[in-house]
């Protein structure tokens, strides 16, 4: 909000100037409205693992994030450009393998990534795209360039948390709206079933869409309900599907109907007890072999979490620069690869210094913040790396940029990244803004919601 010599920045002053002239008590009050209203739509998210109780209203943090149209315009050229290449390092690998055969990504690195599934190979999809929504972390570097700190292309949540935070933020800042000139974002659902349309096996003019959810008790199954609400397609679970003849049929009160394109919200091990995990009863038998032959289209595509593994990350550059012969336009955080001897013994010798990562892990687990951490915290990742070093990366301790939050009555700085979404179908689309993950915590550097993060809005400027 702030430039160094303590002026507030342009972009940030309407918003500067209107917390100066509303009286405290406004503030709170609009605060108390915006929590309300998270409340009474049961905007929720589940914690697992605590004893307290688990599902809780998702923190929501009043004043927005602000980024300039020449900042986003960058940040969208640069997601472009990361997720086409993505999807063409997924569409090669599953098929001809031109990229291990160069050496540019080490061929034991793909085929030990606990995500990669050797029953894709050669299994062509409509037009070869494995990436229909993506959800890419974002950080902003000292020197104010947003580096990418990780990729989320197997079941990325939180845009939910990002429609509803500006539906509440219209009604809390009507007029600042107005005066900032700030872009929509309202029309992803309508572009993210536009985008599941274009992706209908072939010969479907007019498919049938269904969104497919472990149940109530996962921890996003209220961005599941609000997703299919918006896109006015069926909320479904494994017992509501049937496979016959290879094809996929929905269970309803006038018989079975056929289903073409499923927005999985499932992970792949869960999605067909005959391929995958046989003791699961979240998925459908016999879904794979429909997809398979070419009858269901699922979003996204299985196996497309090996391009979301964090040791994977270190070669994207590389990977942008084989497919498209391009320079990354976002650049990755410098990375570690902790099967390499030297990096291994270096990390080991500085983990009071570094982040270190588990490769398959999300939402802030499996993870040691370097600074933050005791020497018990340090000896046992020690162990862990060195028994397992493929599982773990590390990355230097980067401080996130911080943003204005309204804590407790007063106007505090947190520490923030930023999730883009983007849709991958005819074309590529990006709505402007994201969701803001706020570290609520005094002094931590983790937003996860599972760990004590929250979010705001996110505004993107017309001009």
């Amino acid at each position: 909000m702030f430039s160094p010599d303590g002026t507030p920045r342009p972009h940030y002053q309407a918003l500067y100037e209107l917390m100066q002239q509303l009286p405290a008590d406004e503030i709170r009050r609009r605060k108390q409205a915006a929590d309300l209203s998270f409340l009474h739509q049961g905007i929720t998210f589940t914690v697992y693992g605590r004893e307290e109780g688990t599902e809780r209203i998702f923190p929501h943090d009043l004043l927005p994030r602000i980024i300039t149209n020449k900042e986003w315009t960058l940040i969208e050229r640069g997601l472009e450009q990361r997720i086409v290449a993505l999807n063409l390092f997924l569409k090669d690998i599953y098929n001809e393998g031109r990229i291990l055969d160069a050496g540019i990504v080490p061929r034991e690195m793909v085929y030990s990534c606990k995500h990669f599934r050797r029953q894709m190979k050669g299994l062509r999809l409509p037009k070869d795209l494995y990436i229909t929504v993506t959800g890419t972390d974002l950080i902003r570097h000292p020197d104010g360039r947003f580096l990418v700190l990780e990729d989320n292309l197997r079941v990325p949540s939180g845009v939910s948390y990002m429609l509803t935070s500006r539906q509440v933020m219209k009604k809390v800042f009507p007029q600042l709206f107005q005066q900032c000139g700030v872009k929509p974002i309202e029309d992803y659902p309508s572009a993210l079933l536009a985008t599941l349309r274009t992706l209908a096996p072939y010969g479907k003019h007019d498919p049938t869409i269904v969104l497919l959810t472990p149940g109530v008790y996962n921890s996003a199954y209220f961005e599941h309900t609000y997703l299919a609400r918006q896109m006015g397609i069926e909320l479904v679970e494994g017992r509501d599907l049937v496979v016959h003849d290879n094809n996929v049929w929905m269970r309803t009160t006038a018989g079975l109907k056929q289903v073409d394109v499923i927005y999985r919200r499932i992970d792949d091990d869960f999605i067909d007890p005959l391929a995958f995990r046989k003791d699961t009863i979240l998925g459908v038998p016999g879904l794979f072999n429909a997809y398979r032959a070419g009858n269901v289209t699922l979003c996204n595509a299985l196996g497309t979490g090996v391009a979301d593994d964090k040791a994977l990350y270190a070669y994207v550059p590389k990977i942008i620069k084989y497919y498209l012969g391009e320079d990354p336009i976002l650049d990755n955080v410098d990375t570690y690869i902790l099967t390499d001897d030297a990096s291994r013994q270096h990390v080991l010798a500085n983990l009071d210094k570094l982040v270190v990562k588990a490769v398959g892990e999300s939402g802030g687990y499996g993870m040691l913040i370097g600074p933050h951490s005791t020497e018990k915290e340090r000896e046992e990742f020690a162990r862990r790396i060195t028994a397992d070093p493929r599982n773990y990366i590390a990355q230097p301790t980067l401080m996130l940029s911080r943003g204005p939050c309204f804590i407790d009555g007063q106007v505090e700085a947190r520490h923030v990244d930023l999730r883009p979404y983007i849709l991958y179908g005819d074309k590529v689309t990006i709505v402007p803004g994201g969701l803001t993950r706020v570290a609520l915590r005094k002094g931590s550097l983790v937003v996860n919601s599972s760990q004590g993060g929250g979010s705001k809005d996110t505004w993107v400027l017309n001009e």
